[in-house]
Protein backbone atom coordinates (compact mmCIF):
# COMPACT_ATOMS: atom_id res chain seq x y z
CA UNK A 1 0.00 0.00 0.00
CA UNK A 2 2.47 2.52 0.90
CA UNK A 3 4.28 1.93 -2.49
CA UNK A 4 1.16 2.93 -4.02
CA UNK A 5 0.54 5.83 -1.98
CA UNK A 6 4.18 7.03 -2.83
CA UNK A 7 3.57 6.36 -6.74
CA UNK A 8 0.18 8.52 -6.53
CA UNK A 9 2.19 10.96 -4.34
CA UNK A 10 4.84 11.14 -7.37
CA UNK A 11 2.42 11.15 -10.28
CA UNK A 12 0.97 14.44 -8.71
CA UNK A 13 4.23 16.20 -8.57
CA UNK A 14 4.93 15.17 -12.19
CA UNK A 15 2.03 16.44 -13.52
CA UNK A 16 2.07 19.51 -11.12
CA UNK A 17 5.40 20.26 -12.53
CA UNK A 18 3.62 19.34 -16.24
CA UNK A 19 1.04 22.02 -15.38
CA UNK A 20 4.08 24.92 -14.94
CA UNK A 21 5.79 23.62 -17.90
CA UNK A 22 2.54 24.01 -20.22
CA UNK A 23 1.98 27.26 -18.64
CA UNK A 24 5.27 28.49 -19.87
CA UNK A 25 6.07 27.09 -23.21
CA UNK A 26 3.05 25.78 -24.70
CA UNK A 27 1.10 28.15 -27.16
CA UNK A 28 -1.73 30.25 -25.56
CA UNK A 29 -4.49 28.29 -27.55
CA UNK A 30 -4.01 24.98 -26.75
CA UNK A 31 -3.21 25.81 -22.80
CA UNK A 32 -6.67 25.54 -21.26
CA UNK A 33 -7.24 22.22 -22.98
CA UNK A 34 -4.26 21.17 -21.54
CA UNK A 35 -4.34 22.77 -18.27
CA UNK A 36 -7.75 21.38 -17.53
CA UNK A 37 -6.48 17.77 -18.51
CA UNK A 38 -3.85 17.89 -16.26
CA UNK A 39 -5.33 19.24 -13.43
CA UNK A 40 -8.09 16.20 -13.85
CA UNK A 41 -5.04 13.49 -13.86
CA UNK A 42 -4.29 15.55 -10.45
CA UNK A 43 -7.91 15.07 -9.06
CA UNK A 44 -7.64 11.15 -10.43
CA UNK A 45 -3.95 10.56 -8.46
CA UNK A 46 -5.27 12.73 -5.39
CA UNK A 47 -8.43 10.73 -5.35
CA UNK A 48 -6.71 7.28 -5.55
CA UNK A 49 -4.01 8.53 -2.90
CA UNK A 50 -6.92 9.08 -0.53
CA UNK A 51 -8.88 5.94 -1.02
CA UNK A 52 -5.55 3.73 -1.13
CA UNK A 53 -5.22 5.54 3.11
CA UNK A 54 -8.70 5.56 3.52
CA UNK A 55 -9.80 2.40 2.67
CA UNK A 56 -8.22 -0.62 4.32
CA UNK A 57 -8.82 1.82 7.74
CA UNK A 58 -12.41 1.03 6.77
CA UNK A 59 -11.98 -2.15 5.82
CA UNK A 60 -10.14 -2.84 9.49
CA UNK A 61 -12.91 -1.54 10.88
CA UNK A 62 -15.67 -3.61 9.12
CA UNK A 63 -13.52 -6.76 9.29
CA UNK A 64 -13.26 -5.82 13.34
CA UNK A 65 -17.07 -5.36 13.59
CA UNK A 66 -17.88 -8.30 11.56
CA UNK A 67 -15.66 -11.07 13.02
CA UNK A 68 -16.44 -9.79 16.59
CA UNK A 69 -20.14 -11.49 16.02
CA UNK A 70 -18.90 -13.88 14.03
CA UNK A 71 -16.94 -15.57 16.90
CA UNK A 72 -19.82 -14.70 19.14
CA UNK A 73 -21.18 -17.64 17.66
CA UNK A 74 -18.01 -19.88 17.23
CA UNK A 75 -17.94 -19.66 21.15
CA UNK A 76 -21.23 -20.74 21.58
CA UNK A 77 -21.04 -23.83 18.92
CA UNK A 78 -17.98 -24.67 20.84
CA UNK A 79 -19.61 -24.42 24.36
CA UNK A 80 -21.97 -26.64 23.00
CA UNK A 81 -19.63 -29.20 21.57
CA UNK A 82 -17.79 -29.24 25.09
CA UNK A 83 -21.51 -30.04 26.19
CA UNK A 84 -22.11 -32.85 24.44
CA UNK A 85 -18.95 -34.54 24.30
CA UNK A 86 -18.67 -34.21 28.66
CA UNK A 87 -21.75 -36.07 28.08
CA UNK A 88 -21.91 -38.35 25.00
CA UNK A 89 -17.79 -38.97 24.66
CA UNK A 90 -18.00 -37.39 21.01
CA UNK A 91 -18.65 -34.53 19.21
CA UNK A 92 -21.33 -33.92 16.88
CA UNK A 93 -21.08 -33.22 13.35
CA UNK A 94 -24.52 -32.04 12.59
CA UNK A 95 -25.85 -29.06 13.62
CA UNK A 96 -29.57 -30.24 14.15
CA UNK A 97 -28.16 -33.10 16.26
CA UNK A 98 -26.55 -30.67 18.65
CA UNK A 99 -29.48 -28.36 18.79
CA UNK A 100 -32.02 -31.36 20.26
CA UNK A 101 -29.31 -32.24 22.41
CA UNK A 102 -29.10 -28.58 23.74
CA UNK A 103 -32.42 -28.38 24.39
CA UNK A 104 -33.20 -32.39 26.15
CA UNK A 105 -30.00 -33.16 27.79
CA UNK A 106 -28.83 -32.48 31.17
CA UNK A 107 -25.39 -32.25 33.03
CA UNK A 108 -25.28 -34.41 35.69
CA UNK A 109 -23.79 -33.03 38.99
CA UNK A 110 -22.35 -35.80 41.17
CA UNK A 111 -19.95 -36.31 44.55
CA UNK A 112 -16.76 -38.37 45.27
CA UNK A 113 -16.25 -39.57 48.62
CA UNK A 114 -14.03 -41.82 49.91
CA UNK A 115 -15.07 -45.41 51.80
CA UNK A 116 -14.37 -48.81 52.69
CA UNK A 117 -15.92 -52.41 52.65
CA UNK A 118 -15.01 -55.81 53.56
CA UNK A 119 -12.41 -57.51 51.37
CA UNK A 120 -14.32 -60.81 51.43
CA UNK A 121 -11.68 -62.61 49.38
CA UNK A 122 -8.82 -61.41 52.16
CA UNK A 123 -11.06 -61.74 54.70
CA UNK A 124 -11.50 -65.32 53.52
CA UNK A 125 -7.44 -65.84 53.10
CA UNK A 126 -6.73 -64.85 56.56
CA UNK A 127 -9.00 -67.15 58.01
CA UNK A 128 -11.93 -65.18 58.77
CA UNK A 129 -10.30 -62.01 60.05
CA UNK A 130 -12.17 -59.09 58.63
CA UNK A 131 -10.38 -56.79 56.26
CA UNK A 132 -11.43 -54.08 54.50
CA UNK A 133 -10.77 -51.82 51.44
CA UNK A 134 -10.47 -48.49 49.90
CA UNK A 135 -13.49 -47.86 47.26
CA UNK A 136 -14.56 -44.39 46.00
CA UNK A 137 -18.34 -43.26 45.84
CA UNK A 138 -20.03 -41.69 43.68
CA UNK A 139 -23.19 -40.08 44.29
CA UNK A 140 -25.55 -38.28 41.68
CA UNK A 141 -26.72 -35.38 43.26
CA UNK A 142 -28.73 -33.47 40.78
CA UNK A 143 -29.42 -32.92 37.18
CA UNK A 144 -29.08 -29.27 35.37
CA UNK A 145 -30.57 -28.46 32.05
CA UNK A 146 -27.08 -28.01 29.58
CA UNK A 147 -29.48 -25.35 27.74
CA UNK A 148 -30.18 -23.16 31.38
CA UNK A 149 -26.65 -24.12 31.90
CA UNK A 150 -24.68 -22.75 29.02
CA UNK A 151 -27.49 -20.13 27.41
CA UNK A 152 -29.04 -19.15 30.58
CA UNK A 153 -32.71 -18.70 29.17
CA UNK A 154 -31.78 -17.40 25.88
CA UNK A 155 -32.55 -19.63 22.32
CA UNK A 156 -29.54 -18.34 20.59
CA UNK A 157 -28.15 -22.10 19.83
CA UNK A 158 -31.36 -22.79 17.58
CA UNK A 159 -29.37 -19.99 15.37
CA UNK A 160 -25.78 -20.53 16.06
CA UNK A 161 -25.20 -22.55 12.75
CA UNK A 162 -26.09 -19.37 10.98
CA UNK A 163 -22.90 -17.04 10.03
CA UNK A 164 -24.72 -13.30 11.75
CA UNK A 165 -22.64 -11.27 8.66
CA UNK A 166 -21.58 -11.09 5.66
CA UNK A 167 -23.22 -13.49 2.55
CA UNK A 168 -27.05 -13.94 3.00
CA UNK A 169 -27.80 -17.39 4.12
CA UNK A 170 -24.27 -18.62 4.89
CA UNK A 171 -23.95 -21.26 7.41
CA UNK A 172 -20.71 -22.42 9.24
CA UNK A 173 -19.17 -25.93 8.52
CA UNK A 174 -19.56 -28.04 10.90
CA UNK A 175 -16.84 -31.41 10.63
CA UNK A 176 -16.42 -34.30 13.80
CA UNK A 177 -14.91 -37.14 14.15
CA UNK A 178 -11.94 -39.06 16.10
CA UNK A 179 -8.47 -38.82 15.86
CA UNK A 180 -5.85 -41.41 16.58
CA UNK A 181 -2.97 -40.54 18.76
CA UNK A 182 -0.65 -42.83 20.56
CA UNK A 183 -3.20 -45.73 20.31
CA UNK A 184 -5.90 -43.61 21.18
CA UNK A 185 -8.83 -42.42 19.41
CA UNK A 186 -9.26 -38.58 20.91
CA UNK A 187 -12.60 -37.10 19.82
CA UNK A 188 -11.97 -33.56 17.49
CA UNK A 189 -14.45 -31.33 15.79
CA UNK A 190 -14.17 -28.37 13.58
CA UNK A 191 -16.33 -25.42 12.41
CA UNK A 192 -15.55 -22.46 10.53
CA UNK A 193 -16.43 -20.17 7.91
CA UNK A 194 -14.28 -18.55 4.80
CA UNK A 195 -13.26 -14.89 5.36
CA UNK A 196 -14.64 -14.61 1.74
CA UNK A 197 -18.14 -14.80 3.04
CA UNK A 198 -17.97 -12.90 5.55
CA UNK A 199 -16.11 -10.11 3.42
CA UNK A 200 -18.39 -10.65 0.55
CA UNK A 201 -18.89 -7.39 -0.83
CA UNK A 202 -15.69 -5.64 0.57
CA UNK A 203 -12.67 -5.14 -1.99
CA UNK A 204 -10.99 -8.26 -3.35
CA UNK A 205 -7.81 -7.30 -2.85
CA UNK A 206 -7.60 -6.28 0.57
CA UNK A 207 -9.49 -9.98 1.04
CA UNK A 208 -7.02 -11.73 -0.78
CA UNK A 209 -4.37 -9.32 1.93
CA UNK A 210 -6.60 -10.31 4.92
CA UNK A 211 -6.45 -14.24 3.94
CA UNK A 212 -2.19 -14.37 4.17
CA UNK A 213 -2.36 -13.58 7.86
CA UNK A 214 -0.48 -15.65 9.12
CA UNK A 215 -0.20 -15.39 13.00
CA UNK A 216 -3.59 -15.70 15.50
CA UNK A 217 -1.74 -12.95 17.28
CA UNK A 218 -2.72 -9.81 15.78
CA UNK A 219 -5.90 -10.94 13.73
CA UNK A 220 -6.94 -14.10 12.26
CA UNK A 221 -5.27 -16.83 11.15
CA UNK A 222 -5.31 -17.91 7.72
CA UNK A 223 -8.69 -17.96 4.97
CA UNK A 224 -11.08 -18.85 7.60
CA UNK A 225 -12.64 -18.25 11.19
CA UNK A 226 -12.42 -21.23 12.89
CA UNK A 227 -12.85 -22.90 16.21
CA UNK A 228 -11.20 -26.68 16.76
CA UNK A 229 -9.90 -28.55 14.32
CA UNK A 230 -9.88 -32.23 12.99
CA UNK A 231 -5.38 -32.24 12.79
CA UNK A 232 -5.65 -32.40 16.57
CA UNK A 233 -6.46 -32.29 19.99
CA UNK A 234 -7.10 -28.45 20.11
CA UNK A 235 -10.59 -26.85 20.98
CA UNK A 236 -9.26 -23.10 20.73
CA UNK A 237 -10.04 -20.54 18.06
CA UNK A 238 -7.72 -19.39 15.32
CA UNK A 239 -8.72 -15.53 16.15
CA UNK A 240 -6.64 -12.65 18.61
CA UNK A 241 -7.10 -12.92 21.99
CA UNK A 242 -8.33 -9.04 21.75
CA UNK A 243 -11.84 -10.84 20.09
CA UNK A 244 -12.38 -12.06 23.15
CA UNK A 245 -12.20 -9.03 25.30
CA UNK A 246 -14.59 -7.35 23.18
CA UNK A 247 -18.44 -6.07 24.22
Amino acid sequence: MLTIILIAIAGILVTIGLVKLVDKFIPSKFKPVLIILLWVIIGVLGYQTFMSIYEPIQFNKIKEKRYTLVIDNLRDIRDAQLAHRQVTGKFSGDFNSLVKFIDTADFVITQRRDSSVIDEELTRRYGGVETTKDIVIIDTLNFVSIKDSLFKGSDRYKTMMNVPVGEAGAKFQLKAGMLEQNDMKIPVFEAFVKKEVVLFDQNKNLIDQENQVISSVVGVQGDAIRVGTMDDVDTSGNWAKFYDTKE
